[in-house]
């Protein structure tokens, strides 16, 4: 009686495992990875930081033309500041007493010494 026993018991087994294995076949649906909100907020967070990234790149650029057009004026007040210098030399030079009576004579004026005196400039 017990391989009847266990024949029977193998064919419910082999029943349930039959049934078992049906359920399982079921068509799973597969869930979509994102959800069309998803998407659009994915969307428009994207073309806030596209557009945030295109604002800096064109804010340092402008930065970068500003600080080029600085530093071409810093170098032109430098040359000026250099030429000024030549200038205030020459006109010291050029201002010398003895200079000035040699050019008198050389002219046929008559100077007496004790007269020719140095002007100073103030350079305001």
């Amino acid at each position: 009686m017990q391989s009847n026993h266990a024949r029977s018991w193998q064919r419910d087994y082999i029943e349930r495992q039959q049934q078992q294995q049906k359920k399982v076949v079921k068509k799973v649906k597969k869930r979509k990875i994102l959800t069309k909100g998803e998407k659009i907020i994915y969307t428009f967070f994207s073309m806030v930081v596209l557009i945030a990234a295109i604002y800096i790149v064109s804010f340092a650029s402008t930065t970068d033309g500003l600080n080029r057009d600085i530093q071409k004026l810093e170098s032109e007040v430098q040359q000026h500041k250099v030429v000024n210098k030549d200038l205030a030399f020459e006109i010291s030079e050029l201002s010398k007493p003895e200079r000035i009576t040699k050019i008198a004579k050389e002219n046929g004026l008559k100077i007496q010494e004790a007269k020719v005196k140095r002007v100073l400039t103030t350079n305001d």
